[in-house]
């Protein structure tokens, strides 16, 4: 008899330790505090079944969130995630952020979202000004997922407005961690894209990341290769954003940024990082398709020898060079230079679902590229149901297929397989054509 009085005394305090409110103020036992402990609190994460795993969003996928579970039991999950981002535990914290994330990233919850906007807002502002590096990084890519699901409009704009003077602070911070940084100059531009409607906050965004990457610019007295430094990674980042923001700026201001970069954007190209080179190539790509597009005779001072410098690139053969890192540069650099000596881009087909989108410019490259980085794996999930990506990339109004539909356009396991093998057999063939076959055989795994 005592034995099931203590057995079922445990099944209580089990239970009532897996429910959100024991978590957030602690029930009865509030001397407990389980989450007060970082070790204690990842254990009592993974014993609650709600709030197992915040990364199993980003594993299982939508199509997972779709069949096993409801839109109730994904709510209920997420409820719990908020409740967490202001848990004791820096670890839980960030656990519970890219929760989160993953699951905006995976899946469509707008009106979810909107009703609690402004305490998810508060969430990353305060991990943003109190977390450490992993903290920020998480928060900063819930900001940019966030801005996502919102798309442009009031909400976004305010998202944008509270938490914009924090991302900035952090990126001109010298003392701050370098890959919180790197994300945060991802995200200030993303957000900005999205929710800016107020042009001298756009230009106030572009002065900002132009201040970060020019200092990788090559000095008059430099005449070697710049050296990469542990800033490079942020100098990329933001070069970057700043590129996705000066295709939504007025024709005016582009051709003061192209007058004041043109001439010394190329000395990246120098960079001995091979990101840094084909994040440099790409943005001269886009910004002579842009000079082109607004004067069709445009005339390049330095062509030849910027052509010169590309088609090194292009065909680079440093033995010092990895020979992963050049045959990537090779490839982009190939396309670089006949976009800027033939004016050509070379079509890319995107599929996604039922539907397919061709990118046909630089411009429509470079931003999806960015919204690939932010969004991952759920990407394709988005440009079929977000209605602002469909907008960004003129695909028209959500294609909507009923379940019988979907179920029918599935292909089974094993012809997924045999598609598989198919294509396997095929590219080795082709490979094989034009390898090396002194090339070590490991390097293309």
């Amino acid at each position: 008899m005592n034995r099931q009085k203590v057995r079922s005394s445990l099944r209580r305090s089990q239970c009532l330790r897996c429910s959100p409110h024991f978590i957030l103020s602690g029930g009865q036992h509030r001397n407990v505090q389980p989450f007060s402990d970082e070790d204690a609190s990842i254990e009592t994460m993974s014993h609650c079944s709600g709030y197992s795993d915040p990364s199993s969003f980003a594993e299982d996928g939508p199509e997972v969130l779709d069949e096993e579970g409801t839109q109730e039991d994904l709510e209920y999950k997420l409820k719990g995630f908020i409740d967490l981002t202001l848990d004791k535990s820096a670890k839980t914290r960030q656990a519970a952020l890219e929760g989160i994330k993953n699951a905006l990233a995976s899946k469509m919850l707008y009106e979810f979202i909107l009703e609690r906007r402004m305490t998810l807002t508060d969430s990353i502002e305060r991990c943003l000004k109190k977390g450490k590096s992993d903290e920020q990084r998480a928060a900063a890519a819930l900001a940019s997922v966030l801005c996502i699901q919102l798309g442009p409009g009031i909400e976004s704009e305010e998202v944008l407005k509270t938490l914009g003077p924090i991302l900035k602070k952090i990126i001109c911070d010298g003392t701050a961690s370098i890959q919180a940084r790197q994300t945060c100059a991802t995200c200030f531009g993303v957000c900005c894209f999205i929710a800016t409607d107020d042009i001298t906050e756009l230009y106030s965004t572009l002065e900002c990341l132009e201040n970060v990457f020019t200092k990788s610019y090559l000095k008059e007295k430099d005449t070697n290769v710049i050296c990469s430094t542990p800033n490079t990674v942020l100098h990329i980042s933001s070069l970057l954003a700043w590129t996705l923001l000066l295709t939504i700026c007025p024709i005016s201001e582009v051709k003061k940024k192209l007058e004041m970069h043109f001439h010394k954007l190329p000395s990246l190209l120098s960079s001995d990082d091979v990101n840094m080179r084909i994040a440099a190539g790409e943005s001269l790509a886009l910004m002579f398709e842009l000079a082109r597009g607004m004067e069709s005779d445009f005339f390049y001072e330095d062509m030849e020898s910027l052509t010169q410098m590309l088609r090194a690139l292009a065909t680079d053969g440093n033995k010092h060079r990895a020979k992963v890192d050049k045959r990537k540069q090779r490839s982009v650099f190939r396309d670089i230079l006949r976009a800027v000596e033939e004016r050509d881009f070379p079509t890319e087909t995107v599929k996604f679902g039922p539907e397919r989108m061709y990118i046909d410019c630089w411009v429509k490259k470079h931003t999806y590229d960015t919204f690939k980085e932010v969004l991952g794996s759920g990407m394709q999930y988005h440009l079929q149901s977000n209605e602002f990506l469909r907008n960004v990339f003129e695909l028209g109004p959500p294609v909507m297929l009923d379940a019988a539909t979907l179920k029918t356009m599935k292909i089974s396991r094993f012809e997924r397989h045999l598609y598989n093998s198919a294509a396997f057999k095929a590219r080795t063939k082709a490979r094989s054509k034009c390898r090396d076959k002194r090339a070590d055989v490991g390097e293309f795994f």
